[in-house]
């Protein structure tokens, strides 16, 4: 295709390129690729004009005024507008792949990965799409939903590849931005909903409202909803004249806690679910009622429940210690975590190491250091990913949720306070790492460090 054949009804252009196809991002750059430079809050496409050159692109797009550089310009009224119809016109067969989409507050990356195992286990190709990057590429994402052209390029790719489903991880930004833009979405799955982003969403209530958009999609047959959240009733009626299918933690027969995880009735059959904490019980039950929607029987995917693994830095065990990380970065999940140690190992003290990321909501530190200090036995602030903030100012916004009386310690190089907490644990503690999970780098300031909770836990 080229460039002239992209845009028409867009734009008239005398420009007659060959074109390999369109990226927003120039991490994500190929040669003979259209560079779309946006302009946006907090970056300017523009900005990386030079590095789009560098990767090899031919052409630039701009939504505000022609620059001047060695490919050619164009400059289109409201691109933002037409990208849906930019990548439906290079990407065609993105649309053939149907899509699965998994949103709420946590439990996202969970819920995706036991779909995506559950299909594979029934012979069903899919791709995953989401927090921990790109399978079936190998690329990472710096998104959980990717932009709208990494989806559409990705997409058209599994359909070349004869992969038929993606099971993508639905941000409260992928919607509100709308990347997700005239895909092929058959199915909507609903977590839970609790604090987070409202820094970009200003209210619980705005960010609410964006979630349930996704339940309304024209291309949406069936919503698979946790009936034991709060909010499932505003779900369920964004979902009006969809086929809905709700889950609770009551569907299980039987629940028997062990310290590998739990062993479980569901109908007839009694079988062990070998990872800790309940919300990963209701993040099951959303897969499988998922799946079956898909299309299998409940009898047929019920056994294979036993076999599924949690995705990396999701409540991960490290080794045979008593010592986990996992990636609860909100006021509700470092709940959950630090309450799932003490509910599985009910004889011992919980140690916590965390801290909260910069240039994000403010509003929920203080609440999570509420959190901890009430129910932990002792802490370790550390930084998480401080971006351009001072360290010492989010520590101190965590530390004024927690009581003066409350003794803890800080220690700001986060390798150092992982390692001290291990070396220190004691017989009767076991420790959560929490904050970061899978990550494997760490921004402060402009530096990005190579940083990885989970090695840095098995080697300490």
């Amino acid at each position: 295709m080229n460039i002239a054949q992209l845009l028409k009804d867009i734009h008239s252009t005398e420009f007659d390129i060959e074109i390999n196809g369109l990226c927003l991002n120039t991490n994500n750059a190929q040669p003979g690729d259209v560079f779309v430079a946006l302009q946006g809050q907090s970056s300017h496409g523009i900005d990386y004009v030079d590095q789009a050159i560098n990767k090899g692109c031919v052409a630039v797009l701009v939504d505000s005024k022609e620059i001047e550089c060695t490919i050619p310009t164009i400059c289109i009224d409201n691109l933002t507008a037409h990208l849906p119809a930019l990548a439906a016109r290079f990407y065609p067969r993105a649309t053939n792949v149907e899509v699965i989409s998994i949103t709420g507050t946590n439990g996202k990356t969970s819920v995706a990965s036991f779909i995506s195992q559950l299909l594979n286990m029934l012979k069903v190709k899919n791709g995953l799409i989401g927090t921990l990057g790109i399978e079936q590429s190998q690329q990472q994402s710096s998104n959980t939903t990717p932009d709208i052209l990494t989806l559409y390029r990705t997409l058209e790719n599994y359909h070349q590849n004869d992969i038929k489903v993606a099971v993508l991880e639905a941000s409260s930004h992928g919607i509100d931005q709308n990347r997700m833009a005239g895909l092929n979405i058959i199915q909507a799955v609903f977590t839970n909903l609790t604090q987070d982003h409202l820094d970009y969403h200003n209210s619980l209530e705005a960010y609410q409202a964006v979630k349930q958009k996704l339940f309304s999609y024209d291309s949406v047959n069936s919503v698979i909803l946790n009936a034991d959240d709060a909010q499932h009733a505003a779900f369920a009626k964004a979902a009006k004249g969809k086929k809905i299918v709700n889950y609770q933690l009551s569907d299980f027969d039987d629940i028997k806690i062990t310290e590998q995880g739990f062993l479980v009735q569901l109908n007839t059959s009694v079988f062990e679910i070998p990872f800790l904490g309940e919300f990963n019980l209701s993040n099951v039950l959303a897969a499988l009622n998922s799946v079956v929607a898909f299309g299998f029987d409940k009898k047929q995917v019920i056994p294979l429940l036993h076999q599924l693994l949690p995705p990396p830095g999701r409540m991960q065990k490290i080794n045979k210690h008593l010592a986990w990380v996992d990636y609860a970065h909100t006021p509700d999940a470092l709940d959950n975590a630090i309450r799932t140690l003490q509910q599985h190992y009910p004889d011992f003290k919980v140690r916590v190491v965390f801290g909260c990321g910069g240039n994000r909501d403010q509003t929920k530190r203080a609440k999570m250091g509420k959190i901890a200090s009430a129910l932990a036995s002792t802490i370790i602030l550390t930084n998480d990913n401080p971006r351009s903030e001072d360290p010492q100012a989010i520590i101190n916004d965590i530390l004024s949720g927690i009581d003066d009386s409350y003794e803890l310690d800080i220690i700001q190089d986060r390798k150092l306070a992982i390692e001290t907490a291990i070396t220190t644990l004691q017989e009767d503690e076991c420790l959560l790492i929490a904050g970061k999970g899978h990550e494997s780098t760490q921004t402060i300031g402009e530096t990005v460090l190579a940083m990885n909770d989970i090695k840095i836990a098995q080697n300490a």
